[in-house]
């Protein structure tokens, strides 16, 4: 008779292994025919079993011509902004792990197996990789705002990220199809990072090298374009998911202007019993009735988004992780 542990060594050997999980490499793309090709191929070459998907963005050049020639899946979204193409990515494709990059050539294909090992080996639900490099010394304002977008997500949300910005990173199926998108542009990225900080993901980050884009290939970025863009992304998504400090930061900032503006009056009233500033005193009195009603207004969002944070968590719970 076989002894316990032999036969749970021999069920172990049995039993099949587990199947390999499907990767997608997704490519949002507008105007790349320089560099699309490269692309498709070199993430082919490191990720031989994964589907590679180019969302074209209403190219005006060869861009899906070059993809298909090296291989690609490719697809149209007709809205315009990289936010619309990632929110069509992640809806359509389905896949255990979304590998999302760029299509100029930028990001180093050979850290796509070192990001997935690591969202793998540790069970996380995304890594971003932070990028480092001669490109991000291209141009300097982009590294500017990076910085300062980072410290205000770290102030609004929390510690997590050092590079929001990024668009290498990967992502587990239950992440992506729990992710409710809005955005419209390359503030997708920022989108990403709150919605991780909001429901307190398990993320990481891994440096990249982040290199330049090919002579023949324009970025589509506009540094103060986009850079308010992201900005007013940043601030709308404080109100959303912590209303309560924000409303609650307008109530304060308006109890002070009243009570700079009524302590005078106030003071005058007690010493002479006299009111002299009439239009003073309403306007201080108003003003003082508005930061009442910003907190409350803070109390009652803040328990709506309670209730959206919930939806949300349980959806990601609904969903099968990687």
């Amino acid at each position: 008779m076989p002894s316990a542990v032999e036969r749970l060594r021999d069920q172990t050997e049995t039993k099949p292994r587990a199947t390999p999980l499907k990767v997608a490499v997704l490519l949002p793309c507008y105007n790349e025919e320089a560099a699309i090709a490269d692309v498709v191929r070199s993430f082919r070459m490191v990720l031989p079993g994964a589907d590679i998907y180019v969302y074209d963005n209403n190219s005006r050049d060869g861009t899906v011509e070059r993809a298909l020639e090296a291989g690609a899946i490719v697809r149209r979204e007709r809205r315009q902004g990289k936010g619309a193409v990632v929110r069509r990515m992640l809806a359509d494709v389905e896949a255990d792990l979304y590998l999302l990059a760029d299509g100029d050539l930028t990001y180093d294909p050979l850290a796509a197996p070192v990001l997935i090992d690591r969202l793998i080996s540790e069970q996380l639900d995304m890594v971003v990789g932070a990028r480092e490099g001669e490109g991000m010394l291209a141009r300097r304002g982009h590294a500017a705002g990076n910085r300062l977008f980072n410290k205000v997500v770290e102030r609004f949300f929390g510690p997590g990220f050092t590079d929001i910005l990024s668009g290498y990173r990967v992502i587990t199926r239950r992440f992506a199809k729990s992710f409710p998108s809005a955005s419209k542009g390359f503030e997708i990225e920022t989108e990403l990072a709150i919605h991780a900080l909001d429901l307190r993901l398990s993320v990481a980050e891994i440096p990249v090298r982040y290199g330049k884009r090919p002579e023949n290939s324009a970025s589509k970025l506009s540094t103060f374009r986009d850079g308010f863009r992201i900005l007013w992304t940043i601030a709308m998504m404080h109100r959303a998911v912590k209303p309560f400090k924000f409303f609650g930061t307008i109530a304060l900032g308006l109890a002070t202007a009243s009570t700079i503006l009524g302590l005078p009056v106030i003071l005058t009233y007690l010493e002479t019993g006299l009111v002299p500033r009439f239009p003073t005193a309403i306007l201080a009195a108003t003003v003082m009735q508005l930061s009442v009603l910003s907190l409350v207004c803070g109390v009652i969002v803040d328990a709506v988004a309670e209730g959206r944070r919930e939806a949300k968590r349980l959806r990601y719970l609904e969903l099968k992780g990687a």
